[in-house]
């Protein structure tokens, strides 16, 4: 076996425990939202479970990331994982003792987020001390696909759990699968304690240098702007899917509706590894989006749970290629030796619209759109007519406008001259 093949390996069975990691992770994220949800039928409860679950680590990421510059990352995955368990292990302890209240969840989820920030970037910056160039494709594709399978598996294992076990045996397995992960990267650790040298840098100087760069490429800080407000969106949908779906069915049928609708990423991700996308990346962004912005309409329209799903599937269909075409222009146009600082700051600009929504869908959800489509509700003789009244229908209406934003935002970036300048950046590189 050579030094490649050993190296592979070595990272394979890192990937293996992270990938019962994730499922594990996923598990645990479904049956707490379903259960916080069953208990308190507010959408607000449930919303909060995410933010408090992606806040942590969203502003603890970029230390997280300069420390993975500056530490054995190996270490920094064990020290990761190992945190994690101690939320999850918080909330179950709070469970046997009987005494469990929503703050114990939030408090636990936001202890395991803190330490994803801790292990996320040492794990994605390990891989280039893991495998050789050559196989750096293979491995991200590999990673993405572990960290997919908790959208993929997780939500109907979790559902099928919590349909003829308690959310504790949930738990237990999420923990279970954190210790696999650690026992997985100590044996590999004890292998290779190797470190390599890594350049330090001034984290502050690197972020206004970032910052002042972004704002001098205007094309690039529109397509960021517009990225951001449709996050919003897509957390709002993240957010307030399964308190509207567990208005319609049951957990077992909210989770089979979370991995069909998931696998439409699926389809569509391997279409584009195999196709690729060779029309105007701009076109091809704003037809895509728009089309996502249409199916995310039509889910809140309807109240047939078949339907939701094909459209759900339909909406996840589309966010691969809005995903790739949004990577390429920006990649395209940023100079490579700012790469890695300028993605960073993208990814904080962008991810505000998750944090924005992920805080507000309950409140909107429980106390303006909901109440609209109760029988006495203000609309429930007008909008309700056509997509029903009740629990969760205001939350449809949410979906149905949200849907008809993104759409009128995809038009948007078509028409934006300084975006559409990207793509003549793309075409006199290629040539």
């Amino acid at each position: 076996m050579n030094a490649q093949e050993k190296h592979f390996r070595r990272f394979l069975i890192i990937w293996s425990g992270q990938l019962f990691s994730a499922i594990g992770s996923g598990l645990t994220a479904f049956a707490l939202g379903v259960f916080v949800f069953q208990k308190t039928q507010s959408a607000t409860s449930y919303s909060l479970v995410i933010l408090f679950s992606f806040l942590p680590t969203f502003i603890l990421l970029p230390f997280g990331g300069v420390l993975a510059d500056r530490l054995e990352r190996k270490k920094m995955m064990i020290v990761g994982d190992a945190g994690a368990i101690t939320g999850i292990l918080f909330i179950l302890l709070v469970m046997l003792w009987g005494s469990l209240d929503l703050w114990h969840i939030y408090l636990g989820v936001a202890i395991s987020s803190v330490f994803a920030a801790i292990h996320n970037p040492a794990y994605k910056a390990a891989v280039t001390d893991l495998v050789t160039e050559k196989l750096y494709s293979q491995a991200s594709g590999l990673i993405q696909l572990a960290g997919s399978a908790q959208y993929l598996i997780s939500p109907i294992a979790a559902g099928f759990l919590i349909s003829f076990f308690d959310i504790k045996v949930v738990l237990i397995i999420d923990i279970l699968t954190f210790l696999f992960a650690v026992a997985v990267m100590f044996m590999i650790a004890k292998q290779d304690a190797v470190t390599p040298k890594h350049e330090r840098q001034r984290f502050f100087h690197d972020i206004n240098d970032a910052f002042q760069y972004l704002l001098s490429q205007k094309g690039v800080l529109w397509l960021v702007l517009l990225t951001s407000m449709v996050c919003f969106f897509i957390a709002l949908f993240q957010s307030l899917f399964g308190p509207m779906m567990l208005t319609l069915t049951d957990s077992k049928t909210l989770g089979i509706a979370l991995s069909v609708s998931a696998s439409g990423m699926l389809v569509s991700s391997l279409f584009i590894g195999i196709y690729g996308i060779n029309k105007s990346k701009v076109f091809s962004l704003s037809l895509s989006l728009a089309l996502a912005g249409l199916f995310y309409a039509l889910v809140g329209l309807s109240t047939t749970v078949l339907l939701i799903i094909i459209f759900c599937f339909l909406f996840f269909c589309t966010l691969p290629f809005v995903n790739t075409t949004l990577e390429v222009l920006i990649r395209k146009n940023i100079d490579n030796q700012k790469q890695g600082r300028v993605w960073s700051l993208v990814y904080a600009i962008s991810q505000v619209g998750y944090i924005l929504a992920f805080g507000s869908a309950g409140f909107l959800a429980d106390h303006l759109f909901n109440p609209l489509f109760y029988p006495d509700g203000a609309l429930s003789q007008t909008a309700g007519i056509i997509i029903g009244i009740g629990q969760g229908r205001g939350i449809g209406f949410l979906f149905f406008l949200s849907g008809l934003l993104v759409s009128i935002l995809a038009l948007i970036i078509g028409r934006v001259q300084q975006i559409r300048a990207l793509e003549q950046t793309i075409s006199n590189s290629i040539t």
